[in-house]
């Protein structure tokens, strides 16, 4: 149990953030694809990590059609529908069809096209605790839908993605398949060939498994994820417990509550039988629990699950933005590795400078340039000229080491700087759900008291009519 001075939500803030979610102003001009934001230090007192939308864009994904229903090739498709003033977009209210395996396709290849946003995650195919039947269940589609129209929304509020052309693509085009093979053999991010840090071997590259030079900026933006995410844990276990409490659907458990009002409702009912005077009045109260027993249920079904859903969904959305910052790390200790290589080279060309100018030998540059120049004597490569066309070769190496060293820096820095604008964007998304998550329950408990207190107020004056003769 969390104590009472731990705010596990401490990284969160309640209250919608000042500036607008979107930024209908003067589009700015579109950047190619890749991790670049559109942002701009000078415009409307932005500062340079901060977002900029180029209009709105609203989704939907409603309308579940079971295709090809008598075939084993049977699958579900989904009307998906927007609205939106992005010029990219050839309409403002483009709509589709599109199946499960299409949004697969929209996921992975965002994340390829665009590694420093955070693409949220799809819906998990095997977490189906809150669902029971197949695949092609009412149920089971219309959990699904949800979780898709919930992914689509977080595509949409995100400034890079919702402008991505396979999004406008996978929203407005008739031939998708066709979009689908062109992306795979045209992909807008093209492939980077093999270059130095590839050569590498796994051994030097993983030699550190963290960076060693941190940013303590990022390490405070992880331990605000892990603060996050500890809290969204912490409140999973509590409302599962809740909700096993209430309605676990196994009334041998003995926790049950809805089954234990149920129970509740026959037993006075049979009293009823009993107590020939108050037969009716007993009636009305065995109802009236079975009203309640049924709007606790119905209170599970609507908003208990729902949140429990959205709850391990935004969880799934967090570890997303957790990878990315993992990716920003992995981009550092590129650098730093690639940095500690090439001054291993630099330092071996140079312990052959000294050896061919006749200089001190090997003397004073350690025992491992001393060890490697014994071997090389034993094995008769310490001539000048096996000498000389070594570090001819060295000289090449350290020149291709310096271009990497310098692209992974660049990269790095880059990738830095990307990842914070990707923080704030984050926020933005993370608050917006916290808000309609917290705005939903509070909803559904609301609805549930009231419509529970109608039904106690409606038995009140029934009890009070029975006499009781003194």
């Amino acid at each position: 149990m969390l104590g009472d001075d731990e705010d596990v939500f401490d990284s969160v803030t309640w209250e919608s953030p000042s500036a607008p979610a979107y930024n209908t102003e003067e589009p700015a001009a579109r950047l190619g694809p890749g991790f670049r934001q559109s942002t701009s230090d000078s415009e409307d007192g932005r500062g340079p990590h901060d977002p900029k939308w180029e209009g709105y864009l609203i989704t939907s994904v409603k309308d579940p059609v079971k295709e090809l229903a008598e075939t084993k090739d049977a699958y579900v498709s989904y009307l998906v529908s927007a609205e939106t003033n992005l010029p990219i977009f050839s309409t403002p209210n483009p709509s589709s069809r599109r199946r499960f395996q299409d949004f697969v396709f929209l996921r992975e290849n965002l994340v390829k096209d665009f590694p420093a946003c955070v693409v949220p995650p799809l819906p998990d195919k095997h977490r189906l605790e809150y669902i029971t039947g197949d695949r092609f269940s009412p149920e089971f589609i219309e959990r699904r839908r949800l979780d898709l129209h919930r992914f689509l929304q977080r595509i949409a509020r995100h400034p890079t993605l919702q402008r991505s052309t396979l999004v406008r693509a996978f929203l407005e085009s008739t031939e998708w398949h066709v979009t689908m093979h062109q992306h795979i053999a045209h992909p807008p991010v093209p492939e980077t060939s093999a270059g130095i840090i590839d050569s590498l071997s796994d051994t030097l590259l993983n030699a550190f498994s963290r960076v060693r030079k941190p940013d303590e900026r990022f390490l405070a933006m992880r331990e605000r994820v892990d603060k996050f995410e500890e809290g969204l844990n912490a409140t999973e276990r509590m409302w599962t417990r809740i909700r096993n409490r209430t309605n676990a659907g196994d009334p041998d458990t003995g926790e049950d509550l809805t089954a234990d009002y149920h129970d509740m409702a026959v037993a006075v009912q049979g009293l009823g039988f009993l107590e020939s005077g108050i037969t009716d009045p007993l009636n009305h109260f065995s109802n009236t629990l079975l009203e309640f027993s049924a709007l606790q249920r119905h209170l599970t079904q609507t908003t208990t699950d729902p949140f429990l859903v959205h709850l391990h969904s935004l969880l799934s959305y967090s570890h997303a933005n957790r990878a990315v910052l993992k990716l920003r790390d992995q981009k550092q200790m590129d650098f730093e590795e690639l940095s500690d290589y090439l001054s291993g080279v630099t330092a071996e060309r140079d312990r052959l400078a000294a050896v061919i100018s006749g200089h001190a030998g090997s003397t004073g540059l350690g025992l491992g340039a001393y060890i490697r120049d014994r071997v090389d004597s034993l094995r008769g490569a310490d001539d000048d000229r096996s000498r000389v066309e070594k570090m001819r070769k060295l000289d090449s190496k350290i020149k291709e080491l310096q271009d990497a060293v310098t692209t992974a820096h660049e990269t790095s820095d880059a990738f830095s700087d990307e990842t914070l604008r990707e923080q704030n964007i984050f926020q933005y998304a993370k608050e917006a759900e916290m808000k309609e998550m917290l705005g939903n329950l509070a909803d559904g408990q609301i609805e549930f008291y009231r419509a529970s207190m109608e039904e106690w107020d409606r038995i009140i004056p029934i009890i009070q009519r029975i006499r009781v003769d003194v």
